[in-house]
């Protein structure tokens, strides 16, 4: 008969080339001749020197197969303090917290490392008055239990009760100076936290790469990089974390030199393999501007890990390269790289940047398949993107699936909504932001001030804005004015506009009298026009956006000698007007034209549609509004050059080159003029399709001859 000690030998010895995982095989191991019985065999086995059973329970335990340890666990007679710290340890990791309290109350011994366990366990599952009272009654502490306390103390922002704590510690080991210092950078004590460091005795790599990270997250990079010199000065060797940290705080303040010093650094202590390394690399590089050292950093081995790609493709898309970070995501997929949140978000703000909603669609359908699509920064970035890509009801509906909303997400549905003239919903979604509890910020009130602007709600404009002046967490800023002068104008309140803008507390930026001025234009006000436009010369007498305003509300009155004016003296200065260009993205093709343009392969195509639809909109009595053509020319030029306008043309390729029936979305540079605005109307009702126009000031949505904006633009 083999004695316990050989027949423990040989558990260990085989447990080495293969696991253990069920009751059965340890019986089996054993006695092999003993019939296979389970569990209660197994506790017949058991009922010697409870080590045995050890193994078995501890594989289950670390195999998260917690339910098959625990039956074994019940039937052991006598559990040892190691087993039952053990089980207390899994149960707090899976949040069981009552079954680790209970199983800690029938413990008949406890030893310190079981107290420990016990109180950190009541610490994470959010019980941190149960730790307390443990800790209280815990009959010997050691730095460890401590220092546990004090983390806990320090998680939950008690700080003035864990520097009591701290300082009544009987001993203090560096692991406890470093935790204060880190809850206190956590808890925003920068200041504390640097006396503190200053006075620990003994610091190790951990402090110091403490202070480099605290400082840093606090916008004090160049501190956690002077920090850094004095550790490497003092011949501590930083380990992989500090360098990730040292190269985040190169990254944050732009210093190419000392990033590349501490890169040489990395590659000659060898942590150049090291993820996080690596992702810190290629993002400095990439603030740096210098994104062929990015690649260069990433090619250095093939990585799997989604932290490094996520660097490379938010790198890309920070130098606007957002073609390359479409590339790299798609990569990602390639070999089987599951994206994280911060994956889709950078991949679905580049695809907002160069305006490919088909491609943001392809990643949502992406998102959607690993269940990203409800996380809030997933959310939030598809409802800008659905938004800015003229798309509101998608950004709606992307809205609504967002499990837990922030202010990101009101805010981005509201100015979405702002946008594209949906002023009523704006209003919904804020009704329904107060009512979720959530605190409106400077940019919640800013969408709602542009969407009473953009849907003529003049009364709720002013009635919002008396809210903002009388709401003392909010301060009323410049864009706040801006938006309430605008709604003033667009109501023909222009003299109550002037007013607001001469009664301002703060100095008046070009903002507000380019507002101003491009009220005055809509009502044909040339006495406040003037007066505008002379305070904005005194800002910026180079303004070419003034000029133009000005010479288009002298035109659209009829005073072109005052134009022939205008224009000289814009040559005379060497200002130059923005050419009003309008584009179609297709299968991520920019298609793009101007006025007149006959540069596209399919112009020929192009005259020929807009030919047509010249002799339909006749059909349906439209007749051009030459006013709009602000050219002192004969009527047949100004019709045509109504007729060709940028905003027609990519109508029309898009009308010549996409599915018949789907939606059509032009994008242009400068605001659409009131001719081309009730030619689209007639437009979309002619070929039975929406068409989106996205111009310098909102989107329009024009279906069966009415505009979303209701003409109020």
């Amino acid at each position: 008969m083999p004695t316990f000690r050989a027949i423990f030998k040989k558990f260990l010895s085989l447990q080495k080339n293969f696991a253990i995982s069920s009751v059965t095989s340890f019986t089996t191991l054993v006695n092999p001749s003993r019939p296979l019985t389970g569990i209660a065999e197994t506790a017949r086995i058991c009922s010697g020197p409870s080590v045995t059973c050890v193994p078995v329970i501890s594989n289950h335990l670390k195999n998260q197969r917690d339910d098959v340890g625990r039956n074994h666990f019940k039937e052991m007679p006598s559990p040892d303090v190691y087993l039952s710290t053990k089980k207390i340890s899994s149960h707090v990791e899976n949040f069981r917290l009552d079954e680790a309290l209970q199983l800690f109350d029938e413990m008949p011994v406890k030893d310190m490392v079981t107290w420990n366990v016990m109180i950190k366990g009541c610490v994470n599952c959010g019980n941190l008055e149960m730790g307390l009272k443990l800790f209280d009654e815990m009959p010997e502490k050691n730095v460890i239990s401590w220092t546990t306390m004090i983390n806990g103390l320090l998680k939950y922002g008690m700080i003035e009760e864990a520097k009591g704590y701290f300082w009544e510690m009987p001993a203090r080991d560096t692991a406890a100076w470093n935790a204060m210092v880190h809850g206190l950078f956590a808890n925003g004590r920068v200041e504390e936290a640097i006396r503190l460091f200053e006075v620990m005795p003994n610091k190790n790599v951990i402090s110091w790469t403490t202070m480099v990270s605290g400082l840093d997250q606090h916008g004090r990079s160049y501190e956690a990089l002077s920090i850094f010199r004095k550790m490497v000065g003092a011949g501590v060797k930083p380990t992989s974390s500090t360098f990730s940290c040292a190269i985040t705080s190169c990254a944050n303040v732009g210093n190419l030199c000392l990033g590349s010093q501490v890169h040489g650094h990395v590659l000659k202590l060898g942590y150049v393999f090291d993820t996080y390394v690596t992702a810190s690399l290629i993002t400095f590089y990439a603030n740096c501007k210098q994104t062929e050292e990015c690649v260069k950093a990433f090619d250095e081995k093939l990585h799997q890990n989604v932290v490094v790609w996520t660097a490379l493709l938010t790198g890309y898309g920070a130098n606007a390269k957002h073609g390359d970070a479409l590339r790299v995501f798609g990569d990602m997929f390639r070999l089987k790289i599951v994206p994280n949140q911060s994956s889709f978000t950078s991949a679905l703000n580049s695809s907002r940047e160069i305006e490919a909603v088909d491609w943001g669609k392809v990643i949502h359908g992406a998102a959607i398949k690993l269940g990203l699509e409800i996380d809030p920064f997933v959310g939030n970035s598809l409802v800008v993107l659905y938004t800015k890509c003229g798309n509101i009801r998608d950004g709606v509906l992307a809205f609504k699936e967002i499990s837990d909303k922030n202010i990101v997400s009101w805010n981005s549905i509201i100015v979405g909504c702002a946008q594209h003239g949906c002023g009523e919903w704006a209003l919904a979604f804020f009704t329904q932001m107060a009512k979720a509890g959530v605190n409106p910020d400077e940019i919640t009130f800013t969408g709602l001030l542009t969407s009473c602007s953009h849907s003529g709600m003049l009364q709720k404009g002013k009635h919002f804005f008396e809210c903002l002046r009388r709401y003392a967490a909010i301060e009323v800023k410049l864009e706040h004015y801006a938006c309430m002068v605008d709604i003033l104008c667009r109501g023909g309140k222009l003299d109550e506009a002037e007013d607001l803008v001469e009664k301002m507390p703060m100095e008046v930026n070009l903002s507000i009298w380019l507002a101003l001025l491009s009220g005055c234009r809509a009502h044909s006000n040339l006495d406040v026009a003037e007066r505008a436009a002379k305070n904005i010369f005194l800002i910026d007498p180079h303004c070419s956006a003034a000029y133009v305003l000005l010479s288009n509300i002298y035109a659209f009155a009829g005073r072109y000698t005052d134009v022939a004016r205008i224009r000289r003296d814009m040559k005379r200065i060497g200002t130059l007007k923005q050419p009003g260009r309008s584009w179609v993205i297709q299968r991520g093709v920019k298609h793009s034209f101007v006025s007149c343009d006959k540069s596209h392969p399919s112009s020929e195509k192009i005259y020929k549609k807009l030919d047509w639809l010249g002799k339909r909109l006749k059909e349906h009595g439209y007749v051009s509004d030459q006013r709009f053509a602000l050219h002192d020319v004969e009527d047949e030029q100004k019709e045509a050059i109504l007729s060709y306008h940028s905003e027609r043309l990519a109508i029309c390729f898009a009308l010549i080159s996409s599915v018949e029936g789907s939606t059509i979305t032009v994008m242009k540079n400068l605001r659409t003029c009131g001719d081309c605005h009730s030619a689209i109307k007639l437009i979309a009702k002619i070929v039975g399709r929406e068409i989106v126009l996205r111009d310098s000031s909102r989107f329009h949505h024009f279906r069966d001859g009415f505009c979303s904006c209701g003409d109020y633009w």
